[in-house]
């Protein structure tokens, strides 16, 4: 395979900028001349590698985050908006890499443009149920809002991570913890899984709850009470555009500091490794669930000491997307599920078993990937029960890392699978699964002649 071209004039400028050089002194830094710098900075030339290796050695600067993560997320949302039927003309590949590099602030507006027709679009098609509902006006969904405030910030907050690590070192119990803030912690039968009572500072979490769940609650409740101005203050950054994004997205932080607090990430990216990223021996080590240790995974992208590059997703079992997130070039698709081909749609059948898949997307890129169902027990004979299957994954060149990849042949192209993002993005003509045409190719249909599709792509 081909070595990618390494384009990163946005990160270039903005490493320039934070250091208060002028481009002649940046240029002079790095050892390239003033119009080469322009040249990369405008990304008409990709980094040269002694620039890369300047980076590191005259700023200290950690490489791996020049990887093209963030504007590879942006052209897969901006094709998959475009996939839209409302947008009946092509646009060439190169003009959308170009878009997603040079001029990311567009490319968010037009996204945020296009999440806004969709959420008018969806309206106008349930409009008896609208008219019957107050406060219907037009506008973002709050939920969509905060999945793509994680998912462009690669599901890593600094800020929050630290402060849930140095939580975590104090080794605290949870009863010594919520002693020290004034709070009663107590078990019920009844009611929410966890409910605050400020006046009485009493917290009750369900007897119900698995000892995972419990301990994540609880400490769920802690980043609320001990860490809210450090909560509001991220908030404060992301400038959500409503009221109900921002409360979603408090939550979605405190969260994030209480998988942080049960699995600290020094302790945790080392036993990560030792272990080879074994689900079940991590979720043993920490005391959670395995789908809190695939999320954890897929979080550890702390500059300097990165772990390695995973994607997590958990899908309903109709195949909806319900959490989402990739630091690797796979993504997902914004609207709708995930491909059918992903051995995630499988696990349903194979409970309590880890299935493996190698896959292999249309831009050639090859993945790992395990997938098991995590079926969440409602705590009762009459609770129901949430079934969702979560698959976690990374690039094939980290399989020597991955316990899961032991015994498999990764040597040759016929035991990767082709897998997609959404059909209307996918330009693999032969998929059997195929439920919809790929916008970007001409139909034609031939009444005397059918193969595995009812239509035949034009090349």
């Amino acid at each position: 395979m081909a070595q990618q071209k390494l384009y990163a004039g946005v990160k270039l400028r903005d490493i320039r900028t934070k250091h208060g050089l002028t481009q002649k002194l940046f240029a002079e830094r790095l050892g390239v001349s003033l119009s080469y710098l322009n040249q990369m900075e405008n990304n008409n030339r990709p980094l040269a590698t002694g620039v890369v290796l300047a980076l590191a050695s005259e700023f200290g600067y950690d490489v791996r985050g020049l990887s093209m993560g963030e504007a590879e997320r942006m052209v897969t949302d901006i094709r998959e908006a475009l996939a839209d039927p409302v947008f009946p003309d092509q646009v060439p590949l190169p003009d959308l890499q170009l878009i997603s590099s040079n001029a990311p602030a567009f490319a968010k507006s037009f996204l945020d443009l296009h999440k806004a027709y969709r959420e008018v679009h969806d309206r106008l098609a349930s409009l008896d149920e609208a008219l019957g509902r107050d406060g219907t006006g037009l506008r973002l969904s709050p939920w969509e809002e905060v999945r793509d405030f994680f998912h462009y910030c690669d599901n890593y907050i600094d800020a929050v991570d630290v402060a849930a690590e140095n939580f975590a070192l104090r080794k605290l119990t949870l009863d010594e913890a919520f002693d020290e803030i004034g709070v009663m912690l107590l078990r019920t039968d009844a009611g929410p899984l966890r409910r605050y009572d400020q006046a009485t500072r009493c917290l009750r979490i369900s007897e119900r709850a698995s000892p995972a769940t419990y301990r994540f609650q609880a400490l769920v409740q802690i980043a609320l009470l001990t860490h809210d101005k450090l909560l509001e203050a991220t908030l404060d950054l992301a400038r959500f555009q409503t009221t109900e994004a921002r409360d979603i997205a408090k939550i979605g932080l405190a969260n994030y500091f209480a998988g942080a607090a049960m699995m600290p990430y020094g302790e945790f990216l080392d036993v990560a490794r030792s272990t080879r990223h074994d689900l079940e021996r991590l979720a043993a080590h920490f005391g959670a669930s395995i789908e809190q240790v695939a999320h954890r995974l897929s979080t550890l992208q702390r500059p300097g000491a990165k772990g390695i590059p995973f994607f997590f997703v958990r899908v309903d079992p109709a195949g909806t997307i319900t959490k989402r997130h990739s630091s690797t070039r796979l993504q997902f698709a914004r609207f709708g599920g995930a491909c059918p081909l992903w051995n995630v749609h499988r696990a349903f059948e194979t409970p309590g078993r880890f299935l493996r898949q190698l896959a292999e997307t249309p831009d050639g890129h090859r993945y790992i990937s395990i997938a098991r169902d995590v079926s969440k027990s409602g705590g009762a004979f009459d609770a129901p029960t949430r079934r969702y299957a979560i698959a976690l994954g990374c690039e094939v060149q980290h399989a020597p890392q991955i316990i899961y990849a032991d015994g498999m042949d990764i040597s040759g192209p016929h035991v990767f699978e082709p897998i997609g993002v959404s059909c209307r993005i996918c330009e693999r003509s032969n998929c059997h699964q195929r439920s919809v045409p790929p916008l970007e190719r001409s139909l034609n249909a031939d009444p005397n002649s059918r193969e595995i599709l009812p239509y035949t792509l034009d090349p």
